[in-house]
């Protein structure tokens, strides 16, 4: 049901007058859409007024896309709760630290824990669940829309969060030592001084506010599992997704998937030039990222179409083959729909400028007939790539824990989480080696390599999973500022990488926060690289040093190590260095694993494989304005054209080429 690989539309008709629904669908049936998603904002048109439920619109055009043979999705419309709601139930509004409400008039504007949010947003989803369940165009759901972390501090979630502490710790002697609250004199006494943290500030314990941002992970979880439940029940045969966005994501994304059917993501790769050394980079790791929330094939529910532009100014226009590239983008990287955002331009609104397939004119031009290409590419191979899927040897650990905590305390100037990610990330893609990012506590069964970035927080059982994975023979990369907490945000008083120190075989004996300063690293063939960020002062143990420092009063020390441990090894980056160092370590693992890669990528082109039992598929994508050459290792049937490749392959600027191996 939700595995066809085929292009769909977002689409608004309670945004349009009603005589240009059909002319629409019509077209969208001629151009080959196959999928549409409605009614995610539409809460004021389903429920003009308390309990006035008003579906006769919706019928009607639904029903007009089962007669074209179009499947529609419907987003459950709790993003936008209308404005009888929010007048009439003050408590629906968010409450900012500082005590400044969240307003309607934007979207997004909804306290999770709110208990009138909750019953008036199960009333409509229930509806809709009831009313659609045997519709037989309506194949699936949207939970609410773009769900992200809002920081509510009303007294509902003052209430909540004092429960969600009592329920994990029971006692306030618990909760005091786990927190180590006897600093600053913060100690508990009774329940009732335990509150959000009012005011906002970020200096605050830090075990508090890390368990502040667990609880309004759960807050999320428990908000959407209200709907889940209600439209499980209703339409039990309909698939469940809800659209991610924006990463790096507060919001711990797999512990909102985990009852979802499939994960769904809204991508809006940067269409400025400027931007294209690093957008298809960034916009490759979101989609894998993606596909690792769920660890199987996803969907795009919001595809570029346009310039967006709403809350910024507007963006350059897609350059001519942009959007057929990153949308095939998309789909060699694990995503079988892909629906864009949006049919037409809306000519009311804040997002007047976040630009549809078609502008305000409503004429169809240089973009829609792209977006027509595709379609036609998309059906014609469909029935070949429903199926297939990425199996990757090569995996990135992904913690949103490690990612809060590093936000709560930063660490260094310039050093990011998951800006680092991102670099480690790009020069495996730039290898043409692919990859999965997946969730810190996973299995690491049918991985090779395993890069876990700064396990900050750290606990037994993940450290003991990770050795295992060494000892039968992996290769797992670990790197500064790992193991220096427990999961309580509370320090180790053990040396350096903690509870990884035997794995890695070396000893931290004293660091260095450099920051944004230059230093250099020099490896074994004297070659010379730069680092920034940090520097950790190693004595191995039973490592082997692989790079030194360069410079600074720490020159010679050893700066990366390796350690045979078990069958398997295990690497410790001490600094953060330069890209051109991660590749030539990947290059060599790549080697002596027998890693699949694409030796000799130009910049800006991608290479991916999808296999299944129809076959397996590389997908070569030029993602830049200047055409580029990759040379292939034999012949190779081309899925789009149906001619022979071999030798120089040429991409032109945006070229998309998709050989049958």
């Amino acid at each position: 049901m939700y595995n066809q690989v085929q292009i769909g539309v977002d689409y608004y008709p309670e945004h349009w007058d009603e005589s240009l629904w059909e002319t629409d669908i019509r077209l969208m049936k001629q151009t080959g859409v196959k999928v549409v998603r409605v009614a995610e904002f539409a809460w004021s048109r389903l429920e003009p007024t308390d309990g006035d439920f008003q579906l006769a619109w919706l019928d009607r055009v639904i029903d007009l896309f089962h007669q074209y043979g179009i499947q529609v999705v419907i987003g459950t419309p709790t993003a936008t709760p209308p404005r009888w709601l929010t007048t009439n139930y003050s408590d629906v509004l968010p409450v900012f630290a500082d005590g400044r409400i969240f307003h309607p008039g934007v979207r997004g504007h909804r306290c999770y824990n709110s208990p009138s949010l909750r019953e008036y947003g199960s009333r409509i989803t229930r509806k809709l669940g009831q009313h659609y369940s045997a519709h037989p165009a309506v194949i699936g759901w949207q939970t609410d829309n773009e769900f992200s972390m809002i920081d509510c501090h009303c007294e509902n979630c003052n209430d909540a969060f004092r429960n969600w502490v009592k329920e994990k710790y029971e006692s306030l002697e618990v909760v005091n030592r786990e927190w180590g609250t006897v600093v600053w004199s913060g100690e508990y006494s009774a329940w009732n001084e335990l509150t959000v943290p009012l005011g906002g500030s970020p200096h605050q314990n830090p075990s508090f506010l890390l368990d502040f941002q667990r609880f309004q992970w759960d807050a999320v979880v428990v908000f959407q599992k209200s709907q889940i439940d209600i439209l499980r029940s209703t339409c039990p045969r309909h698939f469940i997704t809800h659209n991610f966005h924006s990463y790096p994501q507060r919001l711990d994304l797999y512990a909102v998937s985990a009852e979802l059917d499939v994960a769904a993501f809204d991508y809006y790769p940067n269409t400025s030039p400027l931007k294209q050394e690093t957008t298809p980079y960034s916009g490759a790791l979101s989609l894998d990222l993606t596909r690792g929330i769920k660890r199987r094939n996803f969907w795009i529910m919001e595809q570029l179409s346009g310039s967006p532009g709403c809350w910024m100014p507007m963006w350059r226009a897609p350059y001519p083959g942009f959007i057929r590239a990153y949308a095939w983008q998309t789909i060699a990287r694990g995503a079988d729909t892909v629906v864009h955002f949006r049919w037409r331009s809306a000519v009311a609104g804040a997002e007047q400028y976040w630009h549809g397939l078609i502008d305000h004119s409503n004429v169809p031009g240089r973009r829609f007939a792209e977006f027509s290409q595709l379609c036609s590419e998309v059906n014609a191979l469909g029935g070949r790539l429903e199926g297939t899927t990425l199996n990757n040897e090569v995996a990135i650990l992904h913690s949103y824990e490690q990612l809060a905590a590093l936000h709560i305390q930063p660490q260094a100037e310039g050093m990011d989480y998951y800006e680092n990610i991102k670099q480690y990330h790009r020069a495996i893609t730039k290898l043409g080696m692919g990859c999965d990012v997946i969730e810190w506590k996973q299995p690491l069964d049918g991985y090779k390599v395993i890069i876990a970035p700064s396990l900050y927080l750290l606990d037994e059982e993940t450290a003991c999973r990770l050795e295992d994975f060494a000892a039968a023979g992996g290769t797992l990369i670990i790197t500064n500022r790992s193991g220096v907490k427990n999961m309580n945000n509370i320090g180790v008083m053990q040396p350096l990488p903690g509870l990884l120190s035997h794995a890695a075989g070396v000893r931290v004996d004293e660091y260095d926060p450099i920051g944004s300063e230059m230093h250099t690293v020099v490896d074994a063939e004297g070659q010379t690289y730069t680092c920034s960020q940090w520097s950790d002062l190693l004595t191995p143990t039973t490592a082997e040093p692989i790079a030194w420092y360069g410079d600074d009063f720490y020159a010679g020390i050893p700066a990366v190590t390796v350690n045979v441990f078990g069958q398997g090894e295990v690497y410790y980056l001490g600094t953060h260095v330069e890209e051109s160092y991660w590749s030539v370590l990947l290059t060599n693992m790549a080697e002596k694993h027998k890693l699949m890669h694409f030796a000799g990528l130009p910049d800006g082109v991608q290479a991916s494989v999808r296999t299944g039992e129809s076959g397996t598929f590389l997908f070569l994508l030029n993602l830049d304005r200047k055409p580029q050459t990759v040379q292939l290792a034999r012949d190779y049937n081309s899925l789009l054209s149906g001619t022979l490749r071999s030798g120089q392959l040429a991409l032109e600027p945006y070229g998309v080429e998709i050989l049958e191996m």
